[in-house]
């Protein structure tokens, strides 16, 4: 069993011809051997001579190569979160980066993939298990292989490192340790517990209790490493079938346990053989929902106007990209049931309406129902199979008109949702399951499965979508104690108060965390999660919260998503030391040269309104010399307001077509003007659109 888990515990060993990784709790297990300065592995029975003991690691988060070198990200310290089943989670706090070369080069180029891929690090939340998979649910687990090694058990969306992971993955299945040279033309099992799997997203695990009722509460997102990316650089599908923004959120219940904390290493339960209180038997109760982006081809593009431009594109381009998304929501989950809460008026209806038409398009007899009321002409449309012919007839599609059932603070027309979401809700289930007592490997006997799933949206997947998910976790964890006998048929969590605050807790902290990695920022609408009630300082911490985001996403985003690309591997950077510098700035000076114009005119405008005038001097001078810098701000602002595209910090890695093409058009008006063409023409350094792709660098990678 051992050899199937990560190790613990590894020492790392280094010299100027090599890195070596041991376990100090297995002795007698190979060591890891990374050779400098080509990366090549090997595993060596016993210690290594010439080799110093450098550090103690908690794991090796993968390899990965960039420009001038190869690095071995190491994590360096991990914070404790809570049990599972006995297991311990850990939260990602602080890694390193173990270059292979003994004398690093200096580059831009390089110094800026280290501080991209240092921010996704820091920032992140990453969480991982020595010894339960953490990115399948329990569902999943009990249907999996559990004398297959954890990376291999690892589900492949949830799978955060396994691109870095790939060198140590492809040494242990095909023996290849690198330059061409072949260890053995066997697997390699002794390299399997230094594969760790990782997971990026939201955990918390709170020991709680209803009606004197002791248990573990957990929550667990997880976020998929396929079209992951920023608010307005990824969005809608690609042509694999992954959505943006999809994570998959899993509630859990444990009864009957009693190592929910967060001492030592696990002891006796180390295998996951969690202790029962009283003699009664383990259960597990566990409840999943999901959410992602409209499956067809849509962008929203940024031009610094605070509503970007949308783009769809035509529905019959998406049909197959759409197939290849709920073939596999289908046989992971079975019955699709597609909750859309956008806008039924405005922009947002462009998206609205794509989205019933490939639901039209894939079911095979759909039949459509309209509801309206006072507050909307269209407050719920459903579509669904009028007959069950082929598996995309298993979708669902509702749509609920969030904004205008919930306009005025009336939170609790939301429940409107919940009554057409019943019958799926109560034919769908929950997974429920107990420990099977003597089992060493911690199978499972399943009671109950849930054979069906939410699938929410609204245009970011975050503020509508986190209502709407609280209120179903709500309604299925009622089910749940009711059906367990910890509550009788009328009575509901809420009416515990500590309960029902430590619920809306961590549901609206799951929502800020959700939110923050996609938009920056935390969750709107969480003041109705974590209270119950829509308040006006919520309002006013909404309206912070866009005007951050409204910032950030224009201008910050575009290195958080090069971060995520290069990552991931959706980039892989050229090792070609020559050639252009991909982030350097290669826009017109001229273009360059307005914001800074901008600031110095606010600065002098404010020492010319803030300086004291002498008794005897003239006011004029002082009024005239405001007056003009107060007209050159106003036009520098006008000028970066109309030219947008040209001033938005894109991504400079995978630059979108369209922001290639709008940074073109834009800078193409600026050349017309008979008077401003002149500075562009004159003053540009190199291509223009070197700034924003930088092709020619490196690689554009789709992600396995």
């Amino acid at each position: 069993m051992s050899g199937l888990l990560p190790f613990r515990d590894i020492n790392v060993h280094a010299s100027a011809s090599h890195y070596a990784f041991t376990s100090p709790s297995a002795p007698s297990a190979p060591t890891l051997v990374v050779e400098r300065p080509s990366g090549d592995l090997r595993l060596n029975d016993g210690n290594l001579l010439g080799s110093k003991r450098v550090s103690s690691i908690a794991g090796i988060l993968g390899i990965l190569q960039l420009k001038l070198d190869k690095y071995i990200i190491v994590i360096t310290k991990a914070q404790p979160m809570g049990r599972l089943k006995g297991h311990m989670v850990y939260k990602i706090i602080a890694t390193e980066f173990l270059p292979l070369r003994e004398r690093p080069l200096d580059d831009p180029d390089e110094n800026t993939y280290r501080n991209l891929l240092n921010t996704l690090l820091k920032s992140g939340p990453m969480y991982f298990s020595y010894s339960f998979d953490i990115t399948n649910s329990f569902q999943r687990q009990a249907q999996s292989d559990l004398s297959a090694p954890l990376w291999k058990r690892a589900d492949d969306r949830f799978f955060w490192n396994r691109f870095i992971q790939n060198d140590l993955i492809e040494f242990r299945t095909t023996g290849n340790g690198g330059s061409g040279l072949r260890q053995s033309s066997r697997q390699l099992p002794g390299v399997d517990p230094f594969i760790l799997p990782v997971m990026f997203g939201m955990m918390e695990i709170t020991s709680a209790s209803i009606k004197a009722t002791s248990f573990t509460f957990s929550l667990i997102t997880r976020r998929s490493r396929h079209r992951a990316g920023t608010r307005y650089f990824s969005r809608g599908i690609d042509d694999q079938g992954h959505v943006s923004n999809y994570n998959e959120t899993e509630q859990i219940v444990i009864l009957n346990d009693n190592n929910s904390g967060l001492g030592g290493f696990g002891g006796d339960v180390q295998n996951g053989r969690a202790k029962a209180s009283d003699g009664q038997e383990i259960q597990i109760l566990s409840y999943v929902q999901t959410r992602g982006s409209v499956p067809v081809y849509w962008a929203e593009v940024n031009t610094l106007h605070y509503v970007p431009n949308l783009q769809v594109r035509a529905v019959e381009t998406a049909v197959d990209a759409a197939r290849r998304h709920f073939d596999e929501q289908i046989a992971l989950y079975g019955d699709n049931y597609l909750v859309n809460l956008v806008n039924q008026r405005g922009r947002e209806d462009h998206v609205k309406k794509a989205y019933e038409q490939i639901v039209k398009t894939l079911v095979s007899s759909p039949s459509e129902a309209v509801s309206a009321d006072q507050y909307s002409s269209e407050k719920m449309h459903a579509i669904q199979p009028s007959r069950v012919h082929q598996k995309y007839d298993r979708l669902h599609y509702i749509y609920f008109d969030f904004h205008n059932e919930t306009k005025g603070l009336k939170w609790d027309r939301a429940l409107l949702l919940l009554d057409q979401l019943k019958p799926g809700l109560m034919q769908g289930g929950y997974f429920r399951a107990v420990d099977m007592p003597g089992d060493t490997l911690g199978y499972l006997e399943v009671r109950y499965q849930q054979t069906a799933v939410v699938r929410t949206n609204c245009m970011d997947c975050l503020d509508r979508t986190n209502v709407v998910q609280t209120m179903l976790a709500r309604f299925t964890l009622t089910r749940q104690f009711i059906d367990a006998g910890i509550l009788t048929p009328g009575e509901t969590p809420d009416d515990d108060p500590t309960f029902r605050d430590l619920f809306r807790n961590i549901w609206a902290d799951n929502a800020d965390v959700v939110s923050k990695s996609y938009s920056g920022t935390g969750a709107l609408k969480t003041d109705f999660t974590r209270t119950g009630e829509r308040t006006r300082a919520g309002l006013l911490q909404d309206f912070n919260n866009s005007m951050t985001r409204y910032a950030k996403n224009n201008f910050l985003d575009g290195p958080r998503q090069d971060a995520f690309d290069l990552f991931l591997g959706s980039y892989l950077p050229s090792t070609y030391v020559g050639g252009t510098r991909i982030f350097t700035d290669r826009r017109p000076l001229f273009i360059q040269a307005i914001p800074y114009i901008l600031a110095a005119s606010c600065f002098l405008i404010s020492v010319s309104l803030m300086t004291r005038r002498l008794p005897n001097s003239a006011i004029w001078p002082l009024r005239i010399f405001t007056l003009i810098w107060v007209a050159i701000g106003l036009w520098c602002f006008q000028f970066i307001y109309s030219h947008g595209m040209l001033y938005v910090n894109w991504p400079k890695l995978n630059t979108p077509k369209y922001a290639i093409d709008g940074y073109q058009e834009a800078l193409g008006s600026v050349r017309q003007d008979k008077v401003l063409g002149q500075f562009v023409t004159r003053h540009e350094r190199g291509a223009s659109t070197a700034r924003l792709s930088g092709l020619e660098e490196g690689t554009k990678k789709r992600i396995q």
